[in-house]
């Protein structure tokens, strides 16, 4: 499939980088009139999972979209129910998922998530086939859009009929090209960010499971890479940063997904170097198309005008779903 740049902008004039495209709807943004009822699972390891549902009112059988979030992120934040009360008006259910140790209530166990727990993805998919659904797309943002791609890729061509297709936004697919990138001065906001919810994780975790979780080091963390070779690969059996990132991006699972999928990447995502993307590859993939739009940033694609009530990324998903 080709690669397509939109060479139209996105955004409006007064936010002006990616960084103002990243930040103003994180902080600025709010949906209203979703209301999700709430399921937990429990998976394979004892543990949980708090599933969101927001169900189209029409009648018969719909397809159902299944939302991953991204970093620290859950089913609240305004990327996922903007998309959700889009696509319920237009007949789609939805299931938007929490990763473990977000939503608001801590797992139990001593792992958490991490950008390639396809695992967990794939106990949130066998619960809606046990629901009788047989029409599934998938949809991601940020590391759910790489654990997303990860899943397809390790699927194949075996993956089950009952899911059609995929889009993801914002997708690091180079683990450790953003890790590296998300170092730099520019992106310190985001790194502080995700740092001041991870580690206070840490210190919870390990006051219920010290054998496995030692706090020696914690004063150690000063980055994302560091928080990651410290306890994301430790926890989840990986010997460092490092080997997390060759294992789990998902450059290296993408070649082998075999249902249509649709990446959408801006060129001036703050986050995601637009270079670390596995450009050459997905120039020749049959069944993946990667999309660039020239602003956005990350998560971002507000559209210039006012008075829209949905982003360009959410009418873009609908129009792709509604294709397959």
């Amino acid at each position: 499939m080709p690669l397509v740049h939109l060479k139209s902008k996105i955004s409006p004039y007064w936010l002006p980088n990616g960084h103002f495209q990243s930040i103003y709807p994180a902080l600025f943004r709010q949906i209203n009139g979703i209301k999700y009822f709430r399921e937990k699972i429990v998976t394979p390891d004892d543990d949980f999972l708090n599933l969101d549902w927001s169900r189209a009112e029409n009648e018969g059988p719909k397809p159902l979209v299944i939302l991953s979030h991204g970093l620290e992120g859950d089913t609240t934040r305004q990327y996922i129910t903007g998309m959700v009360k889009l696509l319920n008006r237009h007949g789609f259910d939805c299931l938007a998922w929490n990763f473990r140790s977000c939503g608001g209530e801590m797992n139990q166990t001593a792992r958490f998530y991490h950008s390639g727990a396809t695992e967990d993805l794939d106990a949130v998919v066998q619960n809606a086939f046990e629901k009788g659904y047989s029409d599934v797309r998938l949809m991601g943002f940020s590391l759910g859009g790489n654990l997303t791609l990860k899943y397809l890729g390790e699927q194949g061509a075996s993956i089950d009929s009952r899911i059609k297709g995929a889009i993801v936004f914002s997708v690091p697919m180079d683990l450790k090209a953003c890790s590296l990138s998300i170092i730099e001065p520019r992106n310190q906001i985001y790194m502080r960010r995700f740092l001041n919810t991870l580690k206070p994780k840490v210190v919870e975790k390990a006051r219920f499971f010290p054998e496995k979780i030692s706090l020696d080091d914690h004063q150690l963390v000063r980055t994302l890479y560091d928080f990651d070779d410290i306890y994301t690969a430790k926890l989840h059996g990986f010997k460092g940063a490092d080997h997390y990132y060759t294992e789990c991006s998902s450059k290296f699972f993408v070649e082998q997904i075999a249902i249509p999928t649709t990446i959408v990447n801006a060129e001036n995502d703050p986050i995601v170097p637009f270079e670390s993307l596995p450009i050459d590859m997905l120039r020749a993939h049959p069944n993946v198309t990667l999309l660039a739009t020239k602003d956005g940033g990350h998560c971002g694609f507000r559209p210039a005008r006012l008075t829209d009530e949905f982003y360009w990324s959410e009418k873009y998903a609908l129009q792709f779903l509604t294709t397959l």
